[in-house]
C-alpha cells in the first residue's frame, strides 16, 4: 500500500541531505516534487494544496530548527502532516446501546458484506458477541453470502423472508436481548448509485433504531471517486467513519489520504487482505511512518503477540535450549509466520530497511518461492524423519530428493542451513540463560555490598 507514493517521497527527501539548510529556493523544488507525488497518488486536488500550503508554512522562519540536517526537518514536517491529514490519532468503534448497533453503509461491489463478517472476528477477538444481521433483503444470494460466512467465522446469522427491513432489524433486536448478543452488525443493501429511494431507506433505519455506528465502507482502489462517494453519503446520512477495503492492493493510497481530509470522517478501520481476520484499527501516526519508510514496529509486535502464543513460544523455546528443534517445529513456525500477512507487507513494518517496492516484492516473491520448496522437501520426508533431523544420511536424501523433485545438491544445502540455524538458536539460548545467572549473581552481590574488583572477578567467569 502507498508503494508508489512511499518511494517518491523517500526519493525526495534523499535529495535534501545533501543541502547544509532548509533556504525557499531549494524547498520549492521538494515541494514541486511533492506535489507531483501526491498527484500522481490520485490524491485529491483540494488535500494537495493543503498539505502543500502547511509544510511551507512550517518550513519557513521559526519552525525550522537551526543545526538540524535539512532531510530530519523535512522527514518531521511531512511526517507531521501526514498524520493531520489521515486524522491526527486513533478513533476507536463506538459499542454504546443495549444492544450495540453498528450499520453498515456502502456501493455494491465495495466490499461491504465481507467486511461485516471481518468486523464480526474483530469484534469477538475485542470479546464482543456479534450478531450479523441480513438487511440486503434485494441482492439475488446476499443473504446466503452473508450466512455463508457467518459459518466460517463461527457467528450467528439473524435473517427473516419478506422485505421490511425496520421489521427484520426490530426482531433481531429482540432475538439479540434474549441470547445474550451485545453488537448487531446491519449489512445493509449496497446502493448502485447515490439512489434517493434506498438512501430513504437507511434514513428510516437510522431515525428509528440510531445505530451508535455508520459505517461507510469505501473501496480505496475507486481514488477519487472514493471521495465523492464518502462526500454523498455523510451529507445525507451523516456517517460516524469510514471502512477502507482493498488498500493491500491501493498502490498509490490516493483514498486513504483524500477521504478524511474532505469529509472530516475518520478512517476507523482498513482492510488488508482477503482473510477474514484482515480487519485492523486505522492508526494515523503507524501509517504515516511506513509512507515515508520508517517502518511500522508497534503493529509488528502486536501482530507477533496474536500469532504467537506464550505456551508455544516457551515450548519452543526449550526445544532450541536442548538442540531438539526439528523439521516440524520449523513447518510451525513458518505456518505461524504465514499468519503475519504477505512477505512483503512484513518487510514494509520493519524499520530501517530502506527498501524500494521493487525490492520488497523481489525479496518477497524469492522467499515465499523458498518457503514454498523447503515445505515440499520436509513434507517429503517420513513423520520420523521429520521429527529426528540427525537420521538424515545418503541414502535417505537420495530418496527425498526423488519423491520431492529437489536436486540431491539443494536438498543438501536445505539440511545444512537447518543445521546451521539449529546450533544459532542452541547458542542464543545459552547466551539467554548465562544473561539470566549473570544477572542473578549480581542481584545477591549488589546486596552484600560487595566491590567492583570481586564484580569484575564474577563477570569473568562467565566469558
Amino acid at each position: 500500500m502507498f508503494d508508489s507514493l512511499s518511494d517518491k517521497l523517500q526519493d525526495i527527501i534523499k535529495r535534501t541531505a545533501g543541502q547544509k539548510e532548509l533556504t525557499q529556493d531549494n524547498m520549492q523544488e521538494a515541494l514541486r516534487e511533492i506535489r507531483r507525488a501526491l498527484l500522481e497518488a490520485d490524491v485529491n486536488l483540494r488535500v494537495v494544496k493543503a498539505f502543500i500550503s502547511n509544510i511551507k508554512d512550517k518550513a519557513e522562519g521559526e519552525n525550522v530548527l537551526s543545526g538540524v540536517n535539512p532531510s530530519q526537518q523535512l522527514v518531521k514536517i511531512v511526517h507531521d502532516e501526514l498524520i493531520e491529514l489521515l486524522g491526527k490519532e486513533v478513533k476507536p468503534l463506538d459499542y454504546s446501546g443495549h444492544p450495540n448497533l453498528i450499520m453498515m453503509l456502502g456501493l455494491q461491489g465495495s466490499g461491504k458484506t465481507t467486511s461485516s463478517a471481518k468486523l464480526a472476528v474483530k469484534l469477538k477477538k475485542d470479546g464482543r458477541n456479534p450478531l450479523l444481521v441480513a438487511c440486503d433483503v434485494y441482492r439475488p444470494a446476499a443473504v446466503t453470502q452473508l450466512k455463508s460466512l457467518g459459518e466460517q467465522i463461527g457467528v450467528n446469522v439473524y435473517s427473516e423472508d419478506g422485505q421490511d427491513v425496520q421489521k427484520i432489524i426490530g426482531n433481531a433486536i429482540n432475538y439479540a436481548k434474549e441470547n445474550g448478543f451485545n453488537t448487531l452488525i446491519l449489512d445493509t443493501a449496497g446502493r448502485l448509485q447515490i439512489d434517493t429511494d434506498m438512501m430513504a431507506e437507511l434514513l428510516l433505519i437510522d431515525r428509528v433504531f440510531h445505530p451508535a455506528e455508520k459505517l461507510l465502507v469505501i473501496d480505496a482502489m475507486t481514488g477519487q471517486e472514493a471521495v465523492n462517494v464518502a462526500e454523498n453519503f455523510d451529507a445525507q446520512l451523516g456517517v460516524t467513519g469510514l471502512v477502507l477495503t482493498k488498500l493491500d492492493g491501493d498502490s498509490r493510497g490516493g483514498a486513504a489520504l483524500s477521504v478524511v481530509y474532505c469529509t472530516q470522517k475518520p478512517i476507523k478501520l482498513t482492510g488488508t487482505g482477503e482473510k477474514l481476520n484482515a480487519l485492523e484499527d486505522f492508526y494515523p501516526e503507524r501509517m504515516a511512518t511506513r509512507i515515508l519508510g520508517m517502518g511500522d514496529i508497534v503493529s509488528l509486535v502486536e501482530r507477533a503477540q496474536e500469532v504467537f502464543d506464550e505456551k508455544s513460544a516457551r515450548e519452543m523455546e526449550e526445544k532450541m535450549s536442548k538442540a531438539e528443534f526439528s523439521f516440524n517445529d520449523f513447518l510451525k513456525m513458518q505456518k505461524q509466520m504465514k499468519m503475519f500477512g504477505s512477505m512483503d507487507n512484513l518487510l514494509g513494518m520493519i524499520p530501517g530497511l530502506g527498501l524500494s517496492k521493487d525490492d520488497r516484492q523481489l525479496i518477497s516473491h524469492e522467499g515465499e518461492k523458498q518457503f514454498k520448496r523447503i515445505e515440499v522437501f520436509i513434507q517429503s520426508m517420513t513423520p520420523e524423519e521429520r521429527e529426528h533431523p540427525e537420521l538424515m544420511n545418503s541414502s535417505r536424501k537420495k530418496r527425498i530428493a526423488e519423491g520431492s523433485g529437489i536436486s540431491l545438491h539443494d536438498i543438501n544445502i536445505y539440511i545444512k542451513q537447518f543445521e546451521q540455524m539449529r546450533t544459532m538458536m542452541k547458542g542464543m539460548s545459552d547466551v539467554k540463560k548465562n544473561m539470566g545467572k549473570m544477572m542473578g549473581k549480581f542481584g545477591s552481590e549488589m546486596g552484600g555490598k560487595l566491590s567492583m574488583h570481586q564484580m569484575m572477578k564474577n563477570m569473568r567467569r562467565f566469558k
